[in-house]
């Protein structure tokens, strides 16, 4: 018994067809073949939009989605970390019910997969009903060096609960002012063949902590009472700062980037050709109003992912919404090349592309429809993305 699905144009994970074709995948969804409509039979279903393979969400924290709407938008990151921190310890079950209605949103509006942040075991149960596949990324971090072993192992202990329930989960460093270079050596000690995700410079502070120790950042050190008698300036910015560390990475993804520079890209570009970025623009947009350099990244041919950070950060969970904002910002970029970002760049970030990612033969990506397209392939207001898969 197949399925057989006719769009307007359908985007194959690394093209966009506008031919005559039929996509036929057999009933549970493994993709069978692309064939002309001559050789396609009869009960063919036929949508206007373009059909794509399921979409990937690179970065988020379901284990916060009950903070949606609590932050205020505009609040800039420290406030924003502030607030996370303080909004954390709510009644299990309103958790529960919270990570139930955001994974279900994912799902209907065609995200297959995630890249997701753990800080704890909230999102497990969800996770074990295997709706949506994930990436767990255990997070770690602390500013007192000293406390690194006792990190270090509770992340650990965290990473094999999410594995014993056959869950992909690795360890991973928060952010480069989060985590102590003891922190750091554990953590490159673990990193195996895992995928490992950091929060990359989301505020210019970051950078100018690093390069001399100075900015808002020792202010907000002082207030968690850490003594940063260890840290020294490296006169880097924060990602070269850390980059001996990361590079070690099988396989690394840099989540925000809003204040990454060309010297930057460079150097990971140099360092780490296994390095994807993941681009979260509306979260950026909500908490400090800013965009990712998304030009320098193509000039560089950096691998791009797409990401919807957080309900704590984000209006929607929902991929199309990030592609409609970077459009926004940038029209001229192909929809075809940011479908890309969507699919098959993050299957591969999340080593997920045996399966996910795009349409070929004995996959099974999932089939998304993509609604209110216009004749020029820009996303429109009211462009949606729907899974029929």
């Amino acid at each position: 018994m197949y399925q057989k699905f006719q769009a307007t144009q359908i985007f194959t994970g690394t093209e966009l067809l506008e031919d005559q074709l039929v996509l036929i995948t057999q009933k549970d969804g493994t993709i069978e073949a692309l064939v002309g409509i001559e050789d396609a039979g009869d009960e063919v279903q036929n949508f206007e939009g373009i059909l794509t393979p399921g979409l990937i969400n690179a970065h988020c924290h379901l284990e916060l989605s009950h903070m949606k709407g609590m932050i205020p938008a505009h609040t800039g990151l420290q406030e924003f970390v502030k607030q996370i921190v303080a909004l954390r310890k709510v009644d299990a079950t309103a958790i529960a019910h919270a990570i139930d209605y955001a994974e279900n949103e994912m799902f209907e509006n065609g995200i297959v997969a995630v890249g997701d942040i753990s800080n704890t075991t909230d999102t497990l149960a969800q996770k074990e009903k295997q709706k949506l596949a994930y990436y767990n990324f255990i997070e770690i971090y602390d500013l007192d060096p000293t406390r690194a072993p006792e990190k270090m192992k509770a992340g650990k202990e965290i990473q094999t609960q999410f594995q014993a329930k056959g869950l992909r989960a690795s360890v991973v460093p928060h952010a480069p002012y989060s985590c102590t270079f003891a922190l750091w050596k554990l953590l490159v000690q673990n990193f195996e063949s895992h995928t490992i995700t950091l929060h990359n410079q989301e505020t210019h502070d970051e950078n100018e902590f690093f390069e001399n120790k100075t900015g808002s950042f020792l202010g907000m050190y002082e207030r968690t009472k850490v003594a940063l008698d260890y840290f020294h300036a490296t006169g880097l910015s924060s990602v070269q700062s850390i980059l001996p560390f990361f590079k070690n990475a099988n396989t690394g993804i840099l989540v925000h980037n809003s204040f990454t520079s060309i010297e930057d890209i460079k150097a990971v570009q140099k360092n780490m050709p296994n390095n994807y970025w993941c681009l979260c623009p509306n979260a950026n947009q909500y908490i400090e109003q800013t965009m990712p350099p998304i030009e320098l990244l193509r000039s560089q041919h950096a691998n791009i992912i797409i990401g919807t950070d957080s309900y704590a950060s984000n209006w929607s969970l929902n991929i199309l919404d990030e592609l409609k904002t970077i459009q926004q910002h940038h029209p001229s970029i192909p929809l075809v090349e940011m479908l890309q970002w969507a699919t098959i760049n993050g299957a591969n970030a999340l080593q997920m592309s045996e399966t996910l990612g795009s349409f070929e033969k004995g996959k099974k990506p999932g089939v998304v429809l993509i609604e209110g397209v216009d004749a020029s392939g820009i996303l429109t207001i009211k462009a949606k993305s729907k899974r029929l898969i």
